[in-house]
């Protein structure tokens, strides 16, 4: 009987146009032809982003959230993980999940695993990058870029030196592909028209800089005829490119570039370069161009039933070209990844993936853009950028969303911007904890989240070697702990109790392990101090009743 056949698990990583969309088609198909799945679907974040529109949330013309399609209302039949993943074991087959709210892991099993998990801001090799730039990829870079840009609008108000202020205002983006002109356009349109509300910013003050490496933008992925439009587009509404050169370096104040020349600018705007997701590194498999290497079925060369969609696999065409990481390709990469994954439970032949693709479409702001139709046929201008806006429109998921964007262009074209800044605080950073005596700081078992180091009280440290826990060691104001397993990567391996009142300087394992990562004598001091914790306790155990 069907109901008798254990239902095969498909767990899918990542949120994106390649992992959503396969989640949604595995639903459909395996409720239409009566196959049992269980679907989970993991990302950080519990929306989908529709990121071909997120230069139109820097300059305001759409809301923040109208870009956002809920994944639990389009995916009523996956089980949803927000969670962060630490890890993914091919042996066993499961996926490590990091901790939430609560401090324990979770590991979810598979039978399949679907990563989708695309490419993340690489700003490694270019002095200065990591510090100094923001990057354009994710709908938080979005708005932390608009929220910069407005404040810069507001503390250049008050500015007299003139030097001073345009510098402040010299906004320079990198990158001439569709996402550094996009959100270059978008920025162009949108710091002249707000600057319009401050009346001591002068118009002329205001300098937008486009930085790429090749004689015309976008002429990688346009004729050379759409790609000349676009440059010469670009630099009728005020945009100065700067090509043929390239971003070497970046400080607090200026960007450097390949011929020697240094920009003054706060504001600095780099869409390259990229590099695949540690998570994709670590599973160990054939990696090529940052991709992991794939079949025309999706299927992942050296996995067993390991398949990539969307930009972080590297998959064959027809006439011997890869498919190229756009959303178009992800989405049908997606179904046919959908159909693949249940053939191979039917016995059914596998397809292999098969689309040329249906153009290609870049704004240029001013109501301008560029379009290649299928077959090659190139549109500039107004009309393109019609097309722009009724293509993109047509393709977001859900009719209320189609509804709220439409309601923002409509607007928009009638009334003014809204220059508002969100001010939403910082990230997390280092931290102060304080305990009273008895309580518990973590728990053996618990995720490894925080270093801390103890600047007035004092802490014991218990360890189970038998039935009941023992005291191992007990530290005092100056020491730290917490280090073992943020070096190791592995659950806490002892329980940390406060003795007396206690307050903690609490270091962010992210933070932690940056900082390990970069300096060698920051990392070996920590090794060495862990190694001796641990035979400690190696020689404890060997001593314990029983051992």
């Amino acid at each position: 009987m069907a109901s008798a056949t254990p239902a095969a698990r498909v767990v899918v990583l990542g949120g994106g146009f390649g992992g959503a969309y396969a989640a949604l088609h595995l639903e459909r198909l395996a409720a239409a032809r009566g196959v049992p799945l269980e679907i989970s679907l993991v990302n950080r974040e519990n929306y989908l982003v529709f990121q071909p529109m997120l230069a139109e949330v820097v300059a305001g013309d759409v809301g923040i959230l109208d870009t956002l399609t809920p994944l639990r209302q389009l995916l009523t039949r996956t089980h949803l993980f927000v969670r962060e993943i630490e890890g993914v074991d091919l042996e066993r087959r499961v996926v490590r999940l990091g901790a939430g709210l609560t401090p324990q892991t979770h590991e979810l099993e598979f039978d399949h695993l679907v990563v989708a998990l695309g490419n993340v801001t690489d700003f490694r090799g270019i002095t200065g990058l990591p510090e100094h730039a923001l990057p354009f990829k994710t709908l938080a870079d979005a708005v932390r870029i608009r929220n910069h840009v407005i404040n810069v609008l507001e503390q250049c108000s008050v500015v007299r030196d003139r030097d001073v202020r345009r510098t402040m205002l010299t906004f320079v983006v990198a990158g001439g592909g569709f996402s550094g002109t996009e959100v270059a356009a978008a920025l162009g349109d949108f710091v002249r028209r707000t600057a319009r509300d401050y009346r001591s910013i002068p118009s002329e003050d205001i300098r937008i800089a486009l930085i790429h490496n090749g004689p015309s933008v976008l002429e990688r992925e346009l004729t050379p005829r759409l790609a000349r439009y676009a440059t010469t587009a670009l630099a009728k509404q005020g945009i100065e490119l700067l090509v043929g050169v390239r971003l070497v370096a970046a400080s607090a104040h200026s960007a450097v570039l390949s011929d020697g020349r240094r920009i003054s600018t706060r504001t600095l705007i780099s869409t390259v370069p990229s590099s695949p997701n540690p998570v994709v590194e670590a599973l160990g498999l054939p990696i090529e161009r940052g991709r992991l290497r794939c079949d025309a079925t999706m299927a992942v060369a050296g996995g067993d039933r390991v398949w990539a969609v969307g930009d972080c696999g590297l998959i064959p065409m027809p006439g011997g070209e890869t498919c190229p990481p756009t959303a178009q390709h992800a989405i049908r990469q997606a179904k046919v990844l959908a159909e693949n994954i249940l053939a191979s439970h039917t016995d059914a032949p596998q397809r292999s993936f098969a689309f040329t693709g249906l153009g290609k479409l870049g704004a240029l702001g001013h109501h301008r853009a560029v379009a290649e139709l299928p077959g090659g046929v190139p549109v500039a201008g107004p009309l393109a950028w019609l097309l722009w806006r009724g293509i993109y429109w047509s393709k977001l998921p859900g009719a209320s969303r189609k509804a709220r964007v439409a309601i923002s262009w409509m607007s928009d074209l009638v009334l003014p911007a809204h220059p508002v800044q969100l001010n939403l605080g910082g990230g997390r950073g280092a931290t102060q904890a304080h305990y009273e005596p008895g309580e518990i700081v973590f728990e053996e078992g618990d995720a490894a989240d925080s270093l801390f180091m103890i600047l007035s009280g004092r802490v014991e440290v218990l360890k189970r070697f038998d039935s009941d826990p023992q005291v191992v060691r007990t530290l005092e104001a100056g020491e730290y702990f917490g280090e073992m397993a943020l070096l190791g990567r592995h659950p806490r391996s002892a329980t940390t109790r406060a003795l007396t009142p206690l307050d903690l300087l609490v270091l962010p394992g992210s933070d932690f392990s940056a900082l390990a990562d970069t300096l060698s004598e920051f990392r070996s001091g920590f090794e060495q101090i862990a190694r001796a914790r641990a035979q400690a306790d190696a020689a404890r155990a060997a001593s314990a009743p029983g051992a």
